[in-house]
């Protein structure tokens, strides 16, 4: 280290307390493509000095939490003020770099709506050092990052990885505030972050050329204590998604793969032109009953349902828990703005049709996205205006109360329950005049096409009934009816 410390143990890494703390969102084409979604620009959040650790620390995981999850970051030191300066310029204003672990609890994430401030903003969740890099002496095209956990290498990566070059990251935050000496710029995080638990050590080291921040360690222990308190704030909430960025992927996070929101045009086109009730007889053949949505019906006469699930769940409504849940960017919010192209969105609403699940804003926005269309086994409100907005929309029936008189929107993209039966992110869904069926997805061609095949045969034998054969050993078909059928076929 090059400064002499700062009197506060918790910056020994640092020339002193930093001002502010600027983190980018996604800045790794690793990570990049990990999430699936590339930005075409920086994104930043502020971290507080509060949050800063040294080497050797300890980091809790509070009470009632599980996805804790490390990131191992470059850091950059600014060493003189920025403000409007170009990227050419930029590295200059740049004093140290050295390591850093952008700690976060996946669990508070959602109600920070990008912000970060609660899921990434507690006490150690920024431990920094142990020792700092002259970047006069850098190369930031060719600066390196690993991380290890429990003494395995997890985060492999270099700045050449990067989407957004170190100097842009210091032009571009200096268009909007002046950066001051000892700020800090953390630089993101590459492919290989995931969930760490009570007992785990996690390592990070930035090395350019000869030069190395040394290893900064944190090991992770168990909160103590009563956990968070509702009456004060959101409790924390997990569901599929939030595990699967945490773990980093949906199998590291012991979760199913996913089938993929879109059917294939030739599926699809074959799925609109089937009976939802040949598909209840073939799935019966298969020895599978109960997979209607039971109770629902369509708002527009004749609309027909095809797409892929996106679920959302409800609980009963319960004063303290609707206070945490029910406002601000709550999972009903969260599901809507979520839904992709050709996706249904499924409720669970407990069959409870005393308030609407969904109304006509809601039903825009999935129109919006794409989405095939939405079916709840609940309540719409604002049904003319729902109906009016043209998404095939299935439901219990029309309600005018809000969703708080029943209801509280409490997680979503996982397992539900709706209108009696089963249904997962993924699964199959086919509404017509008759009802919604859910089909699992790794059947429905083979389904789909003994239906189409079913009703080749139904329509050869409506036609010898319009010409007056009696139904009996017509309909089912007995061996001389077959064999008339076959050659006919032929």
């Amino acid at each position: 280290m090059t400064e002499a410390a700062a009197p506060d143990g918790r910056f020994s890494g640092l020339p002193g307390r930093p001002g502010k703390i600027i983190a980018v969102h996604l800045s790794y084409e690793s990570r990049a493509a990990q999430r699936g979604r590339r930005p075409a620009a920086p994104s930043y959040f502020f971290k507080p000095s509060s949050s800063v650790a040294a080497s050797g620390g300890v980091i809790e995981r509070p009470v009632g939490t599980e996805l804790l999850a490390f990131e191992g970051e470059i850091a950059l030191v600014i060493g003189t003020p920025a403000r409007r300066v170009s990227m050419a310029d930029a590295w200059d204003h740049v004093a140290w770099i050295t390591a850093a672990n952008d700690f976060g609890l996946y669990d508070l994430r959602a109600n920070d709506k990008g912000s970060n401030v609660r899921s990434k903003g507690g006490d150690g969740f920024t431990p920094l050092g142990p020792d700092l890099i002259d970047a006069r002496s850098v190369d930031p095209a060719e600066v390196r990052l690993r991380t290890w956990v429990n003494g395995d290498l997890v985060q492999d990566d270099s700045t050449a990885g990067l989407i957004f070059p170190l100097a842009q990251l210091v032009a571009d935050l200096s268009q909007h505030f002046t950066l001051e000496a000892g700020d800090v710029i953390l630089a993101g995080t590459p492919a290989g972050s995931s969930v760490v638990v009570p007992g785990d050590a996690v390592e990070v080291e930035v090395t350019a050329a000869d030069a190395s921040s040394g290893r900064l360690v944190t090991t992770v222990v168990a909160g103590t204590g009563a956990g968070f308190d509702v009456s004060v704030g959101s409790l924390p909430a997990v569901d599929d998604l939030q595990r699967a960025e945490a773990w980093g992927t949906r199998e590291a996070a012991g979760l199913p793969p996913e089938t993929g929101g879109r059917l294939s045009d030739d599926l699809r086109a074959k799925l609109e032109r089937v009976p939802v009730a040949g598909l209840s007889q073939q799935l019966r053949t298969r020895g599978l009953d109960n997979v209607t949505i039971d109770g629902v019906r369509p708002l527009q006469p004749g609309a027909k349902l095809v797409g892929t699930a996106r679920t959302l769940r409800f609980v009963p409504n319960r004063e303290d828990l609707f206070a945490s849940h029910g406002g601000g960017y709550n999972a009903q919010k969260r599901a809507f703005d979520a839904v992709e192209e050709g996706e249904v969105i499924v409720i669970e609403a407990r069959g409870e049709t005393g308030s609407g699940t969904l109304g006509d804003i809601l039903a825009i926005r999935a129109r919006t996205r794409g989405a095939a269309g939405i079916v709840t086994d609940g309540g719409v409100r604002d049904a003319d205006a729902v109906t009016a907005v043209g998404i095939p929309v299935y439901t219990s029936g029309a309600h005018p109360a809000v969703l708080g008189r029943k209801h509280v929107p409490w997680d979503h993209d996982l397992t539900i329950a709706c209108g009696g039966t089963t249904v997962q992110p993924g699964d199959v869904i086919v509404g017509d005049a008759d009802g919604v069926i859910v089909i699992p997805p790794g059947i429905v061609e083979e389904v789909v096409d003994a239906v189409l095949a079913q009703e080749d045969e139904d329509a050869w034998i409506a036609a010898r009934v319009a010409e007056g054969h009696p139904v009996d050993g017509l309909f089912p078909m007995n061996a001389e009816w077959r064999a008339a059928y076959e050659e006919a076929r032929a």
